[in-house]
């Protein structure tokens, strides 16, 4: 109890003054007058290699790092009304150009192809898809519309081709 009385009439500066002996004399030189020890004269004539180009791994994690961004912008864009499918499609191709076999954005692509018209490419990727994630309810409804629309717009070409040539 006596100790907690006696920390309690301690003034800050008196703390200050115990600190100062705790620290190695050429640090403390350095740190209060601003002067250089020699110490660290030696350590500023050592070489050293600067560089500005990030590590390999700094660069993977960036990657991943993006990647999960487009990914989850691609996802959120899906979400909003209106749907920008232009948008969805172009981070998921994003995401794909990293991850070719990201399932997520696979579906997304597809998603936004199928509603952009663009129903081979809806095809292609919500197929691959489909082998990724076979149970997945979205990727079959979307692939089988999207196959759907594909025989629907093939038949009307064979019928054109048809009164064209016929």
């Amino acid at each position: 109890r006596d100790v907690r009385l006696h920390r309690a009439k301690i003034t800050q500066e008196q703390r200050k003054e115990r600190s100062r002996g705790k620290y190695k004399p050429g640090i403390r030189a350095v740190c209060e007058e601003g002067k250089e020890s020699p110490r660290s004269q030696k350590l500023d004539q050592a070489p050293v290699q600067v560089t500005n180009e990030p590590l390999i791994s700094q660069e993977a994690a960036l990657r991943r790092i993006q990647t999960d961004c487009y990914n989850n912008l691609a996802a959120c864009l899906l979400r909003m009304e209106p749907v920008n499918y232009e948008r969805v499609k172009e981070y998921s191709l994003k995401v794909l150009e990293q991850q070719p076999r990201n399932a997520k954005a696979l579906y997304r692509a597809g998603v936004a192809a199928y509603h952009l018209r663009d129903y081979e490419q809806a095809q292609r990727c919500l197929a691959q898809a489909a082998l990724l994630q076979p149970r997945d309810a979205g990727v079959k409804r979307y692939l089988e519309l999207a196959e759907s629309q594909l025989s629907a717009h093939r038949q009307k070409e064979k019928q054109l081709y048809a009164s064209m040539f016929g």
